[in-house]
């Protein structure tokens, strides 16, 4: 009974928090919580942390961390909206201050961990602190606006789809997720980042070049920031120096919620998009309750520990099993 119990909720215990959730907040919010614009409101909200939660989801994969995500949403978003300034195409914008910034901060990330050999926690610590030092003093502390609308209206508009406005943030998350999940459930680098995350040494005497597997997660997650980036700079107008401040608390959060181990080696893409909207909801839920934004933060911490508790008590059981 106990092993049917762990494998339903392996399967869909985010899914049913999800829907929990949201029952309470309809039950407190009757006619507002599932009304049309609150439910698009709450997936365009939630679109920038599902995408920085995808990128994290693969450093705590391989049982390390990202908190630099953050800083590389306002680094990246300072990065774009400069190029906007200087004259630069918005997709070409987009592509080197957004998606390659981000790949290269992410890469800094990797080689740092690499050469130092020292955890992800320590040397995204860090970084955490140098990139928003670096978008402070490239945009003088001030926000940076001003830039075409196209941009805006391109990255942050709506389009419609059989009479229904679909808000392109949220396209946006859920193509970033479907190809990242295709990478795990696919391909042979999905499966290497697993059996690195299960058991790195294990993995090296396998043949599974550790130190590249490394580098390209934290590749990952630093696109992953840098889209965020862009998007969030889209949906705001300008690129704020303190953007992206705390968020990788929610990432992270999104991740373990969804059912990714924080001790490495499991978890699913899609668990931690309903992690993301998870969150969204509660964020939401809380709001309408007019309960003051501090306390998600209180609410958050208490969902991280509560999901590693459980995951723990989980991978005990079936150890014991």
């Amino acid at each position: 009974m106990t092993k049917d119990f762990n494998n339903l909720w392996q399967k869909y215990g985010t899914f049913g928090i999800l829907i929990l959730v949201a029952i309470v907040f309809g039950i407190t919010q009757p006619g507002l919580f599932f009304s049309f614009n609150n439910i698009t409101q709450i997936i365009l909200q939630s679109s920038v942390n599902i995408l920085i939660a995808c990128g994290v989801f693969f450093a705590i994969l391989i049982a390390g961390i990202d908190l630099s995500v953050g800083s590389v949403i306002a680094l990246t978003g300072m990065f774009t909206a400069k190029l906007l300034l200087a004259g630069f195409h918005p997709i070409l914008a987009i592509l080197i201050g957004g998606v390659i910034a981000g790949a290269i901060l992410g890469a800094m990330n990797g080689l740092l961990i690499n050469v130092t050999g020292l955890h992800p926690f320590i040397i995204t610590l860090g970084t955490q602190s140098i990139f928003r030092g670096v978008a402070l003093t490239i945009s003088k502390a001030n926000p940076i606006f001003g830039f075409n609308a196209s941009f805006t209206n391109t990255v942050a508009g709506k389009i419609p789809f059989f009479g229904i406005d679909i808000p392109v943030p949220a396209l946006i998350a859920i193509g970033v997720a479907l190809i990242l999940s295709f990478i795990t459930n696919k391909t042979k680098l999905g499966r290497n980042i697993y059996a690195l995350g299960g058991n790195s040494q294990a993995a090296w005497f396998s043949g599974i070049n550790v130190k590249l597997h490394t580098l390209i997660v934290f590749i990952i997650s630093g696109v992953c920031a840098g889209i965020a980036g862009v998007v969030s700079t889209a949906r705001v107008g300008s690129a704020e120096p303190q953007a992206g401040a705390g968020f990788e608390t929610f990432a992270i959060a999104a991740a373990i919620i969804g059912g990714t181990s924080f001790f490495g080696g499991k978890g699913k893409i899609f668990g931690v998009v309903m992690g993301g909207l998870i969150i969204g909801v509660i964020s939401n839920g809380l709001n309408l309750n007019n309960v003051p934004p501090y306390y998600q933060q209180i609410v958050m911490g208490g969902l991280i520990i509560l999901a590693v508790t459980v995951d723990r008590l989980f991978a005990t059981k079936k150890k014991g099993a």
